[in-house]
């Protein structure tokens, strides 16, 4: 019954969300979803540790009504190797 709750709060878009934005590596994540926000927040500390583990380091939570389309979003670019800058700059631009 409570999973049947759960389905129709998150297609509705009144399912509460953890949202996780991490410093690093730049990323934003969500779990979820939960029925409601006492929930979500006694998961939090979970997700927190877990990410806290694997070495994430300035972690922000907000607890929110969402319906997010991806669940992991990463915000970093990958950066280019010195030899790709270098390379790039001998080109000519037309």
């Amino acid at each position: 019954m409570k999973e049947a709750l759960i389905k129709i709060f998150d297609l509705l878009g009144l399912a509460f969300w953890v949202e996780i934005i991490t410093e690093t590596p730049k990323c934003t994540y969500y779990f979820g979803p939960f029925v409601n926000q006492q929930e979500a927040q006694a998961a939090k500390y979970g997700y927190i540790e877990d990410l806290e583990n694997e070495g994430a380091q300035g972690i922000m939570v907000t607890l929110k009504r969402c319906k997010p389309n991806r669940l992991t979003i990463f915000d970093e670019l990958p950066e280019q190797t010195e030899l790709d800058k270098s390379s790039s700059l001998s080109k000519p631009i037309f």
